[in-house]
Protein backbone atom coordinates (compact mmCIF):
# COMPACT_ATOMS: atom_id res chain seq x y z
CA UNK A 1 0.00 0.00 0.00
CA UNK A 2 1.58 3.19 -0.86
CA UNK A 3 0.09 6.35 0.46
CA UNK A 4 0.63 10.03 0.94
CA UNK A 5 0.41 11.63 4.52
CA UNK A 6 0.18 15.34 4.91
CA UNK A 7 2.90 15.76 7.36
CA UNK A 8 3.71 19.22 6.55
CA UNK A 9 -0.02 20.57 6.96
CA UNK A 10 -0.67 18.90 10.08
CA UNK A 11 -0.45 20.38 13.56
CA UNK A 12 1.79 18.53 16.60
CA UNK A 13 -1.62 17.54 18.09
CA UNK A 14 -2.85 15.85 14.92
CA UNK A 15 0.39 14.21 14.37
CA UNK A 16 0.36 12.75 18.07
CA UNK A 17 -3.51 11.78 17.82
CA UNK A 18 -2.38 9.73 14.36
CA UNK A 19 0.46 7.87 16.15
CA UNK A 20 -2.42 7.27 18.90
CA UNK A 21 -4.55 5.69 16.41
CA UNK A 22 -2.00 3.61 14.17
CA UNK A 23 -0.26 2.45 18.55
CA UNK A 24 -4.23 1.17 19.38
CA UNK A 25 -5.01 -0.35 15.96
CA UNK A 26 -0.82 -2.23 16.28
CA UNK A 27 -1.80 -3.83 20.23
CA UNK A 28 -4.76 -5.69 18.49
CA UNK A 29 -2.67 -8.10 16.97
CA UNK A 30 0.74 -7.45 19.42
CA UNK A 31 2.46 -10.67 18.31
CA UNK A 32 3.22 -9.24 14.58
CA UNK A 33 4.87 -6.48 16.15
CA UNK A 34 8.56 -7.26 15.82
CA UNK A 35 10.48 -5.69 18.75
CA UNK A 36 14.33 -5.06 18.68
CA UNK A 37 16.81 -6.90 20.76
CA UNK A 38 17.77 -4.03 22.75
CA UNK A 39 14.33 -3.18 23.76
CA UNK A 40 14.60 -6.13 26.32
CA UNK A 41 18.02 -4.77 27.46
CA UNK A 42 16.21 -1.42 28.22
CA UNK A 43 13.41 -2.46 29.53
CA UNK A 44 16.02 -4.73 32.23
CA UNK A 45 17.43 -1.23 33.07
CA UNK A 46 13.94 0.64 33.84
CA UNK A 47 12.52 -2.59 36.06
CA UNK A 48 16.17 -2.13 38.11
CA UNK A 49 15.94 1.48 38.56
CA UNK A 50 12.28 1.37 39.18
CA UNK A 51 13.26 -1.02 41.98
CA UNK A 52 15.67 0.39 43.84
CA UNK A 53 13.22 3.53 43.62
CA UNK A 54 15.25 5.90 41.45
CA UNK A 55 12.09 6.41 39.14
CA UNK A 56 8.60 5.61 38.17
CA UNK A 57 6.45 5.57 35.59
CA UNK A 58 2.85 7.18 34.70
CA UNK A 59 0.01 5.15 33.45
CA UNK A 60 -0.86 6.31 29.55
CA UNK A 61 -4.20 8.05 30.42
CA UNK A 62 -2.27 9.98 33.14
CA UNK A 63 1.06 10.44 30.39
CA UNK A 64 -0.79 11.38 27.63
CA UNK A 65 -2.68 14.30 29.55
CA UNK A 66 0.85 15.77 30.87
CA UNK A 67 2.06 15.57 26.70
CA UNK A 68 -0.93 17.22 25.42
CA UNK A 69 -1.22 19.80 28.59
CA UNK A 70 2.20 20.86 27.21
CA UNK A 71 1.18 20.93 23.60
CA UNK A 72 -1.19 23.92 24.64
Amino acid sequence: MDFEIPLDRMSTLDKLRALEKIRDDLQRTPGEVPSPSWHEDILREREKEYNEGSSGFSDWPEAKKKILDQLK
